[in-house]
């Protein structure tokens, strides 16, 4: 037997115990047929979410472990949309990013990584999006697999390893073991070099898209099949949660909890003479009173800080919020506070003192010397300092640029 008929069996074996042992991510592998191709462009795994390819050395020198590994991450790529999500982010960066997020995962849920895949324990419980910036600036480590569903990566991965082939045009029509003596095109129209299935063509806008809901689908099938007999793991139920409605971006979060904080009201002021001499509630629409905690140690930069204010003075303006606005790294800044009224722009103060250390008790304390009261406090830091031991008795919100927690109050992840 070949060594790519080889790898065949040993992938459907691993994909069939899969099924067996782990029902939620072996449904998810079903999806992504098996293809073998050329170590010439890929010498490990790659999928463009529509088949999964592997290198058959690659796959003969893993353990059997390693294989049901090796498939659920692909899979799992693949089922979280990595393959849509990048935006503007640098494709490589992305990759080593998504790399952490599904390793992580896969290895809690108990699965035996091959050596060597990027899994950094401080990025755990963090998406993609939140681990990307954390990343070294000069990283270079290399992913498990070649992602090409991206269709602005032109098959970079595969360039990169000094393939000039350019894709086919349609997609590969099933999995079968190849043989050694093939054309380099086949029949279905899918490029070969030396027997092997070079991927097809990446996928437009509108096809990826189709493809993510597609996926979203499947997880959403597969979490609910696990789950009627029993074996759907806590945190597979939050990961498929947080895919089928995804996680809002900050922008979004932040005017929906100003917006609820300036809430309808009921008021109790006497009507007019001709409504009668009773007193009737009535629902009286009044501003928001929102407090706004700049972190000046040094950890968010002017930009950011910019950025954020004029987030701010857009929501302010839409919800007749009174911002009083504060700058602290570990002590307040002496010329604060600074008061905008609902018509007035928020600007932010010149020079802003700060770039020591962190601490948040400064504002609090402020505040309560001041028998101030917000609706709302919305603190902009990374959270990364030192906190009142008991929380207020009034709504806080941290916008949180880093992976750090907060001890209480909401948080939003800023990344």
């Amino acid at each position: 037997m070949s060594a790519t008929n080889t790898a065949y069996a040993k992938l459907s074996a691993a994909r069939a115990r899969l099924i067996l042992e782990r029902p939620f991510i072996g449904a998810l592998v079903m999806h992504l047929p098996l293809q073998a191709t050329s170590a010439h462009w890929c010498n490990t795994i790659a999928t463009d979410a529509r088949v999964f390819y592997f290198s058959a050395d690659y796959v003969e020198k893993l353990d059997f472990s390693e294989v049901q590994f090796v498939l659920s991450h692909a899979a799992l790529h693949c089922a979280l949309g990595h393959f849509v999500r990048r935006a503007h982010r640098t494709l490589h960066r992305w990759n080593i990013a998504c790399d952490h997020a599904v390793n992580l995962l896969l290895l809690d849920d108990g699965l035996k990584a091959p050596r060597g895949v990027l899994a950094n324990a401080e990025y755990r419980g963090l998406s993609a999006e939140e681990i990307y910036p954390l990343l070294p600036d000069d990283e270079e480590a290399v992913p498990l697999d070649q992602h090409i569903g991206d269709e602005a990566s032109n098959f970079g991965a595969r360039a990169a390893t000094g393939s000039q082939h350019s894709p086919a045009d349609e997609q590969h029509s099933g999995e079968r073991p190849i043989s050694e003596d093939n054309d380099t095109w086949d029949d279905a129209g899918n490029e070969r070099r030396n027997g092997f299935a070079l991927p097809a063509h990446a996928a437009q806008p509108t096809e990826r898209e189709a493809l993510a809901r597609a996926w979203q689908s499947r997880m959403g099938v597969a979490a609910q099949r696990a789950r009627e007999t029993g074996r759907l793991a806590a945190s597979w139920a939050r990961l498929v949660e947080e895919g089928i409605h995804p996680a809002l971006p900050w922008r979004v979060l932040l005017a929906r909890y100003m917006m609820s904080a300036a809430r309808e009201d009921y008021s109790y002021a006497r009507l007019s003479k001709r409504d009668g001499n009773a007193l009737m509630p009535r629902v009286s629409s009044a501003g928001v009173d929102v407090c706004i905690a700049l972190d000046t140690s040094g950890s968010i930069d002017a930009a950011e800080l910019a950025e954020f204010a004029a987030e701010v003075d857009a929501l302010k303006s839409q919800i007749r919020a009174r911002i009083t606005l504060l700058a602290c790294d570990e002590r307040l800044d002496d010329r604060a506070p600074w008061t905008f009224q609902a018509w007035e722009p928020v600007a932010l103060p010149r020079a802003l003192s700060g770039g020591a250390g962190t601490s948040f008790v400064p504002v609090f304390e402020w505040a309560a010397r001041a028998h101030y009261r917000p609706d709302v406090l919305v603190y902009f830091t990374d959270a990364e300092g030192e906190f009142p031991a008991v929380a207020p008795d009034y709504p806080v919100l941290w916008l949180v640029k880093g992976k750090a927690r907060v001890p209480w109050g909401e948080r939003i992840q800023l990344n």
